[in-house]
């Protein structure tokens, strides 16, 4: 929301219309004609297609829609007032389950932004006991910290929502029209990186427009240049893009594999019992990725030059 409102306050509130969305466009070498649902319409120089996973321009600029695919979790998320003293300022922290895992992040002022994502049916009913009673029996089990979180949450202030993405597309543009953000690759949020990646298409798409209004006055750029700016753009970004998308994708396949292995001891000590083991597998797992992971993230978050 903080963010949200930086981003306002330098645009300029009279420069966004709420409830404008595009119903259709016609493009062709001179200018784009966007038609607005309320019958409005505006020309421009190029149209940003940035309308999200289910976006109309997507389909209008390559005759069909891609289908978003379901991740098979359901996401519930929530905001509580709670900050561990442990926890960095600033930190985020994810539990992993077997079919489920927990995500949680300090947002400031002692609050804790988490989401909770649980293998389900996409079309499973919201629970009857409420998202809140279903997480603290989902979760009941888990640590302390957990727990207090959902509890600290209110029940109204929990969303639900199912998580999907789309697959990568081998191109974002098409005349004077160009895709960013989740229109032009939607991924999961596992790494918490759809917005961001959008912003810096946002940037990158931002410096090669810059460059050819230093070449033309606005009104007179041929297609042909805003065509090799927009493929300078998609070839500057892409690779980075399908690189995290990719991981996004991996990480939720992963979760649902994680599980601890019993082993029955009583006939090794004569007694009863077993005792809880990971499979080699995550140990393995688990050193890679304290070489690899530090310098994947990195790369993330410092982002391209």
């Amino acid at each position: 929301m903080e963010l949200q409102r930086i981003l306002l306050n330098a645009v300029g509130e009279d420069n966004v219309m709420n409830k404008s969305k595009v119903a259709d466009f016609v493009s062709d070498s001179k200018k784009v004609t966007v038609f607005l649902e309320n019958g409005e319409q505006y020309e421009g120089d190029i149209l940003v297609g940035a309308d999200g996973i289910r976006s109309m321009v997507r389909s209008k600029l390559f005759g069909t829609n891609k289908e978003p695919k379901y991740s098979n979790f359901i996401c519930y998320t929530g905001v509580a007032e709670f900050h561990p003293t442990y926890l960095p300022s600033f930190g985020y922290k994810i539990f992993i389950g077997r079919n489920k895992y927990f995500v949680a992040l300090d947002i400031g002022k002692g609050r804790m932004q988490w989401y909770a994502f649980v293998r389900e049916p996409r079309e499973s009913p919201v629970s009857s006991i409420g998202n809140k009673n279903m997480l603290l029996e989902c979760f009941g089990g888990w640590c302390d910290e957990v727990i207090k979180i959902i509890g600290r949450t209110n029940e109204e202030a929990i969303i639900r929502r199912p998580i999907h993405d789309i697959d990568m597309i081998s191109t974002w543009g098409k005349g004077r029209v160009i895709l960013l953000g989740d229109a032009a690759h939607a991924m999961l949020p596992n790494l918490g990186q759809g917005g961001s990646m959008a912003i810096e298409d946002c940037y990158w798409l931002m410096l090669e427009l810059q460059n050819l209004a230093q070449r033309h006055t606005i009104s007179e750029i041929p297609l042909d240049q805003i065509t090799t700016a927009f493929t300078r753009f998609e070839k500057k970004r892409m690779f980075r893009v399908r690189i995290v998308h990719s991981i996004c994708r991996l990480a939720s396949t992963l979760t649902a594999f994680y599980q601890t292995y019993l082993i029955d001891i009583g006939p090794i000590f004569n007694v009863a019992g077993v005792l809880r083991v990971k499979h080699p597998a995550f140990h393995v797992s688990n050193k890679l990725l304290q070489l690899a992971m530090p310098k994947f993230m990195e790369w993330v978050i410092v982002g391209q030059d």
